[in-house]
């Protein structure tokens, strides 16, 4: 065994701390755990056994080793909400693996920044035999030239690159670089997670609040777990900041109370995105709960998308097509209140639309629902990629001209009206579609009395064809 190869990323990582100490930052950033022990939450992926834990582990421990390969560190995205520990584990895996940390903006950095990067990553890989990790926080913002500029080294392990982002990888990350990335998934941390975060911050006194002693009553510290949507981050900011102002007690501690705790948590802000995953996650849950017929849940994926400052045409467009997707027949009134939510809409826009979105959403989730319509089209549109276009049968067209008449066009045509019952014994299908059926009526709603009607459509022209007389 040899010595240890280097401290430098321990010195460098204490004298953060205390840098971070003595500069007055948030609360959040100073508590930022400084080891794996330290590091709460997200067992999934670093639970004893699991990969990441396993990789931060091995290269921990080729640090002792001087005789021990160093091999290629892998890239990685870690993908998250705000708040669950992404920066804090990619300052982690640095430190582990005794790498050189370099922080790349894809806001204000642009493809020569990245080639100088790389270009300093290689220098550094051959001549100090030191490997380099290039973190980009909200790695989602990259533009395809800096993704493109990166694949390179990526590929070849001059640069280990390492993102966080709160966006869904797949739809920000072009498929190339993705796929020499390894995706890890954090969670929104649980409550009893936060809770052990804040006893830490108010126990430590070097780092959080013990040097002037503060404490939760047992309400407040509900509030601040159950109400701070599992960031960390959040949490901790708050507490801090309802801390400072908190009165002291008989016994000179600072109590926070519920109240406080609530008004130092503000919680105000709804995460959405109207181009990213939660926008398609939430107009999906939107959709689902109108045709599970739960009208509660509809309002509340609704009221969260309206929050998020959704564009309320495409929630009308959105209600227009359940309206004949999942309904269909069954109700037709949906139809008409879904195209009257629309148009109150662009009438009269936000705040005052919410109502008509919120009237149309119950009445759909309320209708009886059928798939019968929209299967019957989808079946429509499958034969007519299979079978082409089939002619019209002659005595279905117009015969405008002389020409036209001579050829056959309009001859044979049977005027419904003509008929007692104003249905006519012809055929309208193309001859080789003759008796095929698209629509299927449910046995639910109007579509019940529209089979039997098509029931009785077909009996009657059934009865002409054989030259029967009319039913008294």
């Amino acid at each position: 065994m040899g010595t240890p190869r280097s401290q430098g990323s321990a010195d460098l990582f204490a004298a953060a701390a205390q840098e971070v100490k003595k500069s007055g930052a948030p609360l959040a950033d100073r508590m930022r755990p400084r080891t794996l022990d330290e590091y709460i939450g997200q067992a999934a992926i670093l639970g004893e056994g699991r990969i990441l834990r396993r990789i931060l582990e091995n290269e921990a421990a080729a640090q002792h080793d001087s005789d021990a390969p160093r091999r290629p560190l892998p890239s990685l995205i870690l993908w998250g909400p705000p708040g669950t520990g992404k920066t804090t584990l990619a300052n982690l895996i640095a430190k582990a693996a005794d790498a050189q940390f370099v922080m790349f903006s894809a806001v204000s950095s642009g493809v020569k920044e990245a080639r100088e990067t790389i270009e300093a990553a290689r220098q550094r890989l051959m001549f100090e035999r030191r490997r380099t990790i290039l973190f980009v926080d909200e790695i989602h913002r990259f533009n395809k030239a800096q993704q493109d500029a990166f694949l390179p080294a990526v590929e070849d392990g001059t640069i280990a690159l390492l993102g966080a982002t709160t966006e869904n990888p797949s739809f920000e990350i072009n498929g190339a670089l993705l796929s020499r990335c390894r995706v890890f998934v954090l969670r929104a941390l649980e409550p009893a997670e936060l809770g052990t975060l804040l006893d830490r911050a108010l126990a430590d006194a070097e780092r959080g609040l013990g040097a002037e002693p503060a404490e939760l009553e047992p309400e407040a510290r509900e509030i601040f777990c159950e109400l701070a949507g599992g960031d960390a981050r959040s949490a901790l900011n708050a507490l801090e900041l309802a801390a400072r102002v908190a009165p002291k007690g008989e016994n000179g501690r600072r109590l926070i109370g519920a109240e406080l705790a609530k008004e130092a948590l503000q919680r105000n802000t709804i995460l959405y995105d109207r181009s990213g995953e939660e926008h398609y996650n939430l107009i999906s849950a939107l959709h689902k709960a109108v045709r599970n017929s739960d009208p509660d849940a509809s309002l509340y994926y609704l009221a969260r998308m309206i929050a998020g400052g959704e564009d309320p045409v495409f929630l009308a467009r959105r209600l227009v097509r359940i309206a004949s997707e999942d309904i269909g027949l069954a109700d037709p009134q949906a139809l008409v209140q879904a195209v009257a939510a629309k148009e109150a809409v662009e009438l009269i826009g936000y705040p005052e639309c919410d109502a008509a979105l919120a009237q149309a959403a119950v009445y759909l989730a309320c209708a009886p629902k059928s798939d019968a319509l929209y299967k019957a089209i989808g079946a429509a549109k499958a034969e007519v990629e299979r079978s082409g276009p089939l002619p019209v049968p002659l005595h279905l067209r117009n015969a405008p001209t002389g020409l036209m008449k001579a050829q056959g066009y309009a001859s044979g045509y049977d005027y419904d009206h003509h008929y007692p019952e104003h249905i006519g014994p012809m055929e309208s299908m193309p001859e080789p579609l003759r008796g095929t059926r698209f629509f299927e009526p449910g046995a639910l709603g109007f579509e019940k009395d529209l089979q039997k009607r098509l029931e009785w459509f077909a009996k009657v022209r059934a009865r002409l064809r054989e030259g029967r007389a009319p039913e008294a």
